[in-house]
């Protein structure tokens, strides 16, 4: 049996195992998860009762979790991109910014997005004035870490940055990285000339009138 992966083109943490599948042109099947294919939910909420996606299967085994699916497919589908060190440290160094990426920069995104999906405009508000104050948090310390770096890490593309892609992208639509942050702002521009990303951003088009805070015109 071939790789499978069950997700949404939109959801940034299928994004996010997107990137790594097409950084490696690694084979697999996608098997998209929406209300036009109830057999394909089904399969997947058989495969992870907890309902989070993406979700990988590989033979008889189903594997959860963006991050150790991204270190599952270096171990048993290895390409020729390494997106994760062999180093101790160097690796210690990418999962520390791949944990920040999705902790501090995608779920204020969530947390924003999650209020406006209510429809109630009191909620909508608050959620964006909390992301507001913590993505302004982030972009800060982005802004100071990320001089003289190519990406994330250092000078190789790593599952840092497959984390950074997504969790960038939408919180620019969430709110705006300034012009007080150049240098964040060119990492995000090198993020979506990436091919790979540039190849998943394209497959999601056709979703953007669907985001809840609603999608700029650009990107």
């Amino acid at each position: 049996m071939s790789l499978a992966l069950y997700g949404h083109p939109f959801s940034s943490y299928t994004l996010k195992v997107l990137i790594a599948l097409y950084e490696n042109q690694t084979p697999f099947e996608f098997r998209c998860i929406g209300p036009e294919a109830p057999e394909i939910a089904a399969d997947w909420l058989q495969r992870w009762p907890l309902a989070k996606f993406p979700v990988l299967v590989d033979g008889e085994r189903n594997i959860v979790e963006t991050s150790i699916i991204i270190e599952y497919l270096q171990l048993a589908h290895p390409g020729p991109v390494r997106l994760l060190p062999t180093d101790p440290m160097a690796a210690l160094e990418v999962r520390f910014m791949d944990r920040f990426f999705d902790l501090h920069v995608m779920t204020p995104v969530q947390h924003a997005v999650g209020a406006a999906i209510t429809g109630d405009p009191v909620k909508r508000e608050d959620g964006l004035a909390h992301a507001e104050q913590k993505l302004e948090i982030a972009y800060a310390w982005l802004e100071q870490q990320l001089p003289d770096k190519a990406w994330a890490a250092g000078s190789d593309f790593t599952l840092a940055d497959c984390a950074a892609a997504p969790s960038l992208f939408y919180a620019d639509w969430t709110h705006r990285i300034s012009d007080a942050y150049p240098v964040l702002r060119a990492y995000r521009a090198r993020l979506l000339a990436r091919p790979s990303f540039a190849r998943a951003v394209d497959e999601a088009r056709y979703f953007r009138p669907f985001f809840p805070l609603g999608a700029p015109d650009r990107d």
